[in-house]
C-alpha cells in the first residue's frame, strides 16, 4: 500500500497536475486573502474559505480525472485487478495521495491564522474550525472524482462527471431552497429532505458560522467512506468478472452498498435527534451562540409551558437562530418549537398581531401573553457610511427570546414614565430596547399636563434635567413617592440652579457634591482622570456586572446622611485618591487645590425610605448621566447595559429578571501599514504560486527529455 501510495504522489508532481493544483489554489486564496484579511481587516480567514471553494468543481476534476480512468484505458489496471494487494489498500493508497496533494496548499493557508493574530484579536477557533471543514469538503469531492474515475476509461468524461457532481452539490442548498418554497405538500417535503442529503456547501457554511459541529463532520466523514467504499466495490467488480465469479460478487457488491448507505443514513439522520449543546461547541472569540447563566438559569426555572412558533420552512431557517431555539428547548422540557410555513399558512399570524412578519420571525405564546418578535430584531443593524448600506454587526436571538418568555409567562408587566419637560437627556437605542427586554413598560410624562403621576406607575425616570423643575413639579413627584413609588434619578452637572429638583433628592437624604470627580488611581480610569471605572460593590444590582467593569464619565459625588430613616446600598464607588474638582473651569488641570474635596465617593447608590404611608419608596441614584449611553458602554461592550437592565430588575423587585444584551460580532478589526500589504501580497498572489508553476514545469521539461 504504501509503495501505491509514493508511486501516486510521485506521479502528480512528475506529471505537473499537482503543481498546477496547488498553485492555481494558492493563487485564489492569496486575492481573497488580500482583499479579506489584509486590506479589510477581516479577524477571521472563514470568508477567505467560503469565497474560494467554488474553485473545487474546477481543480478537483483536474487533479482525479486520470487517477483511475487513464489506467484502465491503458490497460494497467489488469496489474490492479490482478495483484496480490487487496483492492481497498489500492483506493485508499490513491486517495491518501490526493489527500496529500490538496493537504499541501491548505496547511498554507493554516499558516495565516498566527501570522494575523500578531496584529490585532482574531477569531483562531473559528477560523481554524471553518479551515477543517474546508478540508473535510475538498476530502468528500477527492472521493468522489476518485469513484466516477473507476467507471469510466475516459479521463474527459472522468472530469466533467465529477465537475457536474460537484457544481450539483455546491448548488443544492438554493435548490432546496427553492423547491420547499413551491409549497408544502408530501412530494415536496420529500424531495427536499432528498436533495438536501446531497448539500456539500451548506454544511461547510455552518462550520464558518461559529460552531464547531458534529452533525456536518460526521456528514463528510461518513459520506466520504461510504464513497471510497462504492469505489473498491466498482474496481472489485471488475476484478472478479476477470476470474468469471462476477454474477456472485456483483450480488455481494450490491448488497455491500446497501448496508453500507443505510448506515451512513442512520447516523446522519440520528444526529439530528441529539439536542446542540451535545454536538456543538462555540468556537468564536466573544462566545456568541453560547448561552449565559442567566438564561440557562432562568430556563431551568420555567415552569409554565411556552410555545415557540417559527414564521419559515424549515429548509429556510436561518441556522443560527434555530440553534439558539434547540438549545432552549433543551434546557427546558416547557419550551416547544415549531416551524409555520407561510406558503401552507399564509393568515397564521393573525392570531396574534394585524402587522405581516418578516419571514423567520417568532411569535411566543405564553399563558399570560403572546409576544411577537420580528426577525429584523434577532440582529443588530448599523449604517455603515462607506457603502451607505446597513450592515448586521450583532446577534441578539438570546436576549430578545428570553424576554420574550419572561413576558408571555408574566402575570404584571411593570410599568415606567420618563419624565420630559426639563430639557432632559434621551435615552439611546441600545437602553430603551434594554427596557423592552427587562419587560418594562414605559411612556414619556409631562408633569405639567397631569395632575397627579399615574395610578399604574411602578416607577418614574428623572433623566439628567438641565433645567429646574418648578415647585408643582416636585410636589407631584414627592406626593407619589410618598405613596410608596420608586424612582431612578440621575442628576447632572449644569451651571443652573437646580434648588427645586435638589428637593427630591434630599427626600431621600441625599445631595451632590459640587464639582466633577478627578480620579488619582490609574487602574480606576480611562484616558482621562474623568472617565472613571468604579469600583464595584457586591449587591444584587451589581450581580451582572460582578466579573466585569462599568465605565462612568463624568462623574459628580453623592453624600447621605447614615443617621436617617433611610436605607442606603451604595454600589459604585471611587478609589481613596479621588477628589471632587469645585473649580470646573480648571478642568483640563488636573492637580488638586485647597478648594476641592476629598474622596472617596459613592457615585451610585440604592435608597430605601419607609414613608409616613406605611409603604416603602425605592430610589436608585447615580451621579453621572453619560453612563447609560451607547458611546460609554462601548468602552466596556454590554456591561453598562447589564448594569443598567439590573437597576430595573431591582426596583421591580423581580427575582427572575434577565436582560442579556446583544452579542457584537466586530471584535475589531486587524490593521496593517500598506508596506505590510504590499510585501504579503505580492508573496501570497505571485511568488508561492509562481514558484509552484515553476517548480512544476522544470520537472516537466526534465522529464520530457529523458
Amino acid at each position: 500500500m504504501f509503495a501505491i501510495y509514493k508511486r501516486e504522489v510521485k506521479s502528480f508532481f512528475d506529471s505537473f497536475i499537482g503543481w498546477l493544483f496547488i498553485a492555481v489554489t494558492l493563487f485564489i486564496m492569496g486575492i481573497y486573502f488580500t482583499v479579506f484579511n489584509m486590506l479589510a481587516g477581516y479577524p477571521t480567514i472563514s470568508y477567505v474559505l467560503q469565497s474560494i471553494v467554488f474553485l473545487f468543481i474546477i481543480t478537483i476534476p483536474i487533479l482525479t480525472m486520470r487517477t483511475l480512468a487513464e489506467e484502465r484505458k491503458y490497460k494497467t489496471d489488469q496489474l490492479i485487478l490482478t495483484a496480490p494487494v487487496s483492492v481497498g489498500k489500492i483506493v485508499m493508497a490513491k486517495y491518501l495521495a490526493l489527500v496529500t496533494i490538496f493537504a499541501i496548499p491548505t496547511v498554507i493557508i493554516g499558516l495565516t491564522p498566527p501570522f494575523l493574530a500578531i496584529y490585532g484579536e482574531f477569531q483562531i477557533g473559528l477560523s481554524y474550525t471553518a479551515l477543517f471543514g474546508f478540508f473535510l469538503y475538498g476530502c468528500l469531492g477527492l472521493a468522489l472524482g476518485l469513484l466516477l474515475s473507476s467507471l469510466t476509461e475516459s479521463v474527459v468524461i472522468a472530469a466533467v462527471l465529477t465537475l457536474v457532481a460537484l457544481f450539483a452539490g455546491y448548488i443544492m442548498s438554493g435548490l432546496c431552497n427553492v423547491i420547499s418554497g413551491m409549497g408544502t405538500n408530501v412530494v415536496t417535503k420529500v424531495l427536499t429532505k432528498i436533495l438536501y442529503c446531497f448539500d456539500m456547501v451548506g454544511r461547510f457554511d455552518s462550520m464558518c458560522s461559529g460552531y464547531l459541529q458534529l452533525e456536518p463532520v460526521a456528514y463528510y466523514v461518513t459520506f466520504t467512506a461510504f464513497i471510497l467504499l462504492c469505489t473498491v466495490q466498482s474496481i472489485q467488480k471488475r476484478r472478479y468478472e476477470v476470474s468469471g465469479r462476477g454474477i456472485r460478487l456483483g450480488a455481494y457488491s450490491i448488497a455491500n452498498i446497501l448496508v453500507s448507505a443505510i448506515i451512513t443514513i442512520a447516523i446522519n439522520l440520528g444526529l439530528n435527534y441529539v439536542p446542540d449543546q451535545y454536538t456543538s461547541i462555540d468556537v468564536t472569540v466573544n462566545k456568541m451562540y453560547t448561552l449565559t447563566d442567566d438564561t440557562v438559569q432562568t430556563l431551568g426555572n420555567l415552569t409554565q409551558d411556552v410555545t415557540i412558533y417559527v414564521l419559515a420552512d424549515e429548509s429556510s431557517k436561518d441556522n443560527d437562530l434555530d440553534k439558539t431555539l434547540q438549545q432552549f428547548k433543551g434546557l427546558s422540557g416547557h419550551i416547544q418549537v415549531e416551524y409555520i410555513s407561510p406558503t401552507a399558512n399564509p393568515r397564521f399570524y393573525y392570531n396574534y398581531t394585524d402587522i405581516q412578519p418578516t419571514s423567520n420571525s417568532l411569535i411566543v405564546e405564553g399563558p399570560y401573553d403572546n409576544v411577537v418578535v420580528d426577525y429584523t430584531d434577532i440582529y443588530a443593524f448599523e449604517f455603515n457610511y462607506a457603502t451607505y448600506q446597513e450592515e448586521i454587526t450583532g446577534y441578539d436571538g438570546e436576549g430578545q427570546l428570553v424576554s420574550a418568555i419572561m413576558r408571555a409567562t408574566s402575570e404584571d408587566i411593570p410599568k415606567f414614565y420618563i419624565i420630559a419637560g426639563h430639557n432632559e437627556l434621551a435615552f439611546d437605542e441600545r437602553f430603551t430596547k434594554t427596557l423592552d427586554k427587562e419587560n418594562v413598560a414605559y411612556e414619556t410624562l409631562g408633569l405639567y399636563a397631569v395632575d397627579a403621576v399615574p395610578e399604574d406607575a411602578h416607577g418614574i425616570i428623572l433623566n439628567a434635567p438641565t433645567s429646574d423643575y418648578s415647585a408643582d413639579d416636585v410636589e407631584k413627584v414627592l406626593a407619589y413617592l410618598e405613596k410608596g413609588g420608586n424612582a431612578l434619578i440621575i442628576p447632572t452637572w449644569t451651571t443652573e440652579s437646580m434648588t427645586n429638583f435638589e428637593q427630591i433628592l434630599s427626600y431621600y437624604g441625599v445631595s451632590v457634591v459640587e464639582g466633577m470627580i478627578v480620579e488619582n488611581e490609574p487602574d480606576h480610569y480611562y484616558q482621562s482622570p474623568y472617565y472613571l471605572f468604579p469600583n464595584i460593590e457586591s449587591t444584587d444590582i451589581t450581580a451582572r456586572v460582578q466579573n466585569g467593569m462599568v465605565f462612568a464619565p463624568f462623574s459628580r459625588g453623592l453624600i447621605y446622611d447614615d443617621d436617617s430613616d433611610v436605607y442606603y446600598q451604595p454600589f459604585l464607588t471611587t478609589s481613596e485618591s479621588a477628589y471632587s474638582k469645585a473649580d470646573m473651569s480648571a478642568s483640563e488641570d488636573f492637580s488638586k487645590s485647597d478648594a476641592d474635596i476629598d474622596g472617596p465617593f459613592v457615585i451610585g447608590m440604592k435608597a430605601e425610605k419607609y414613608t409616613q404611608s406605611g409603604d416603602t419608596s425605592q430610589a436608585v441614584i447615580l451621579a453621572t448621566e453619560q453612563m447609560f449611553t451607547a458611546n460609554a458602554d462601548d468602552v466596556v461592550p454590554g456591561y453598562n447595559v447589564k448594569l443598567f437592565g439590573s437597576v430595573f430588575g431591582s426596583l421591580t423587585q423581580r427575582e427572575d429578571s434577565v436582560s442579556v444584551p446583544v452579542k457584537y460580532y466586530e471584535i475589531g478589526n486587524l490593521a496593517f501599514t500598506a508596506r505590510a500589504v504590499y510585501i504579503i501580497g505580492i508573496i501570497s498572489i505571485i511568488i508561492l504560486p509562481l514558484g509552484c508553476l515553476t517548480a512544476g514545469l522544470i520537472i516537466w521539461l526534465r522529464r520530457r527529455k529523458k
